[in-house]
Parts: C-alpha cells; sequence; structure tokens
C-alpha cells in the first residue's frame, strides 16, 4: 500500500520533471489539501484511501500542466489571510505583500485607502484587517474577479466596488479626501515571456498596452484627483519599469518620487506623496 510520503516523493518528481519551481512544496501541500492534514503530519498519517489517492494523482497531474496550485486547492495564502481563488480573478504573489508593507507606514490612524485594480482583494483584505481603523474601498472592473473580491472581502469592513478605477467618475465623491492609494495594475508588456502559471490568469489582469503603461498612467492621474494633499500613492508595476514608474508619478503631480525592489533585487513597485497645495 502506498504511503503518503510515497506518494509526496513520486509526485515530486513528476512536478520536478515538468519544471514546477517547487516540486516537493507543492506535491506537499496537495496532499495536505486531500488528506485534510498539516504537511508535517503527512509523515506519519494513515495511508491514503484509494480514492485520495486517485484525487491526489489527478491533481499532480493537472499541476504538472502547470495550472497554478492555488486554483487546485482553491486558495492563496497571502500576509496573514487565506484568500479565495480560481479561473477568473488574478492570484496574488508573495511580492505583493511589501507593497502592503510600505501602504501600513503611510496609513494615518482612521484614514481612508482606495485599492484600485483590486482582483482578489488581496491588498485591500491585508489593509482592512491589519488596520481595521481604516476605511477601505476596492474598485475592481472585472465582473468575475468581482465575484471573488466580493467574497473575500465579506466581513473585512472593506467595500467592494465594481467599476473602472480610471474612470472620472469612480468614487468621484471620494475626489480629494484619501490618504492612500494603492494598486496592482495589469502592467506586463505583450512582449514579455511569462511563466507557464501566468497564462491561467486573467489576460486583462495581467497584460497592458503602451510597453506595459496602458492602466498605470491614467490611474496615476485619477490617484491624483483622489488623494487629499500629502496622500500617498503606490502601485506595483512590471520589472522593466524601476525608471519610467517614477516618471509618471513626477508628471502627474506627485513629489517624494521613489521605486522599490522586490526580495530579489527587482524594481517592484513606485510610491509617491501628492504634492502639497502652495
Amino acid at each position: 500500500m502506498t504511503s503518503w510520503p510515497q506518494a509526496v516523493a513520486l509526485a515530486a518528481k513528476r512536478l520536478e520533471a515538468a519544471g514546477v519551481h517547487s516540486p516537493r512544496v507543492d506535491a506537499e501541500l496537495l496532499a495536505a489539501h486531500v488528506s485534510g492534514l498539516k504537511r508535517a503530519q503527512l509523515l506519519i498519517a494513515d495511508a491514503p484511501t484509494p480514492a485520495q489517492l486517485a484525487e491526489f494523482d489527478a491533481l499532480v497531474a493537472r499541476r504538472a500542466t502547470r495550472e497554478p496550485l492555488q486554483h487546485l486547492t482553491g486558495s492563496a495564502a497571502f500576509r496573514y489571510g487565506e484568500l479565495a481563488v480560481g479561473p477568473g480573478v488574478f492570484v496574488p504573489r508573495p511580492e505583493t505583500e511589501l507593497l502592503v508593507d510600505w501602504a501600513l507606514t503611510r496609513l494615518p490612524k482612521g484614514g481612508t485607502v482606495i485599492d484600485a485594480c483590486s482582483g482578489s482583494g488581496a491588498v485591500a483584505h491585508a489593509i482592512a484587517t491589519e488596520r481595521p481603523d481604516a476605511t477601505v474601498w476596492a474598485v475592481e472592473v472585472d465582473s468575475d474577479a468581482f465575484e471573488w473580491l466580493e467574497s473575500n472581502l465579506d466581513g473585512t469592513g472593506a467595500t467592494p466596488v465594481l467599476a473602472d478605477a480610471t474612470a472620472a467618475g469612480t468614487l468621484a465623491e471620494l475626489d480629494g479626501t484619501v490618504d492612500l492609494v494603492t494598486a496592482n495594475p495589469p502592467y506586463v508588456p505583450f512582449d514579455i515571456e511569462v511563466a507557464p502559471e501566468v497564462d491561467f490568469d486573467p489576460t486583462g489582469a495581467v497584460y497592458a498596452a503602451e510597453a506595459g503603461l496602458a492602466v498605470i498612467q491614467p490611474l496615476a492621474v485619477r490617484a491624483a484627483a483622489w488623494l487629499k494633499p500629502g496622500g500617498w500613492f503606490g502601485f506595483e508595476h512590471d520589472d522593466t519599469h524601476g525608471t519610467v514608474a517614477p516618471e509618471i508619478l513626477n508628471v502627474s503631480g506627485f513629489t517624494d518620487t521613489e521605486d522599490h525592489d522586490d526580495l530579489a533585487g527587482r524594481p517592484r513597485f513606485a510610491t509617491g506623496r501628492l504634492g502639497l497645495s502652495p
């Protein structure tokens, strides 16, 4: 009878051969998902039932096609929470947690936040749950992603808004009153090669025209309108945008502009402060 450690070892070899970045971890997480156990418990767990083994093998086969692990388990870890994800919504990446770290240092007590291009609601969820004193709005234009957003923000106090974040009329009632705007917009240039897993993300949440800047440029203008003087805007961008992203902020009325690297040393997000009125 095949044990869980044996099944995991075989699965890890299969995933490694398929080019999966973390084959052992993914195999263990899939086994934990099927068995209902924690990864550490798999070493001493009872052998999987034939039904569990069949389910596990089927999930491993799908992961070997590079279908995202999070689609298979139905959830993605982000900071201190778990988000429901699946087809139709962008799977949040760990590097986006750095944007949240920065945002929390700029958010005044009782402040108002707009998270634009919110997708699964990862950033909005983190800010709302870690800073319950804040008022958080999460804006998403895609109706499929918005269903995931609504579900993930339920009970957090954050308000989901189905709208185009770059449109002048979106949350216009908040113009000039917002303390912080965050965004993880579509920003990948069409000609950039990406990992196979990205093919499972919604195209509109990943790619943007004009060298990946088609959303970032109008969003900077909209953020400047939402913010009160001295308010902050931070957005994630492609690693080819390390120079141009702060420049977009500069021409959109922001000062103290800066670009920030991710943990791998790649340019990852840009920040700026709306200029104070004279």
